[in-house]
């Protein structure tokens, strides 16, 4: 993300509710150089256009002048904030390794592959359909997936990977995405595209269906 916008939604996040006056001022505390109202008033356009500020109620002002609006982050911007997630996650993992036999992390891990695709809520309807929920799913968890019928049959993408971070050394939450896109769709099918060895997106071959 663009240098200045991320500083916004660092300011944003350790603020909270903030004025285009509050975020210039806060800016220019950071900065060498200077920093107007006016490129900050940009910056925060294109920050609303992804969905990643909103503003709340108006704020009276300091000086004369009208009220000015209040910017907050929205539920989307926290995935562009440091967080801790990936160091924890990939610490209980270790610990599980080190606790437990491996089939039983692979219970844990299958149970809450099933908890997420019960959580769907797809129902047994037309491969087509569940397909298309599937990919709706996906999405709102961040996977940014899509699908595509093709000569060898229906393949699912997963473009973005929520655990990127983790995949690259440890296969368990691959096995867990595999279990779980099976659980979505009803099918299990041959992954044939993967991140981790260099591919651009995790792709899922499904066998052809007739229904």
């Amino acid at each position: 993300m663009q240098k200045t916008r991320q500083q916004i939604l660092d300011i944003l996040n350790h603020k909270g509710a903030s004025t285009v006056s509050e975020i210039t001022e806060a800016l220019q505390d950071k900065r060498d150089n200077g920093i107007t109202a006016v490129t900050v008033r940009h910056h925060l356009n294109e920050l609303r256009k992804r969905d990643l500020i909103e503003t709340s109620d108006t704020r009276p002002p300091n000086r004369p002048g009208r009220p000015q609006h209040v910017y907050i982050l929205t539920d989307a911007a926290h995935q562009h904030l440091p967080s801790n997630y990936p160091s924890l996650t990939r610490g209980i993992i270790k610990q599980l390794k080190q606790q437990l036999q491996p089939e039983q992390v692979n219970v844990i891990f299958e149970g809450l592959a099933d908890e997420m695709a019960a959580a769907a809520h797809i129902p047994q309807t037309t491969f087509q359909e569940r397909m298309d929920m599937a990919v709706a799913y996906l999405t709102e968890q961040g996977y940014a997936a899509r699908w595509e019928v093709t000569d060898s049959g229906c393949v699912l993408h997963t473009n973005n990977c929520p655990y990127h971070e983790i995949a690259h050394t440890d296969e368990t939450l691959c096995n867990m995405d595999m279990r779980l896109i099976s659980a979505l769709v009803g099918v299990v099918p041959r992954r044939v595209a993967h991140v981790v060895t260099g591919d651009d997106t995790c792709s899922y071959l499904f066998p052809k269906t007739d229904d």
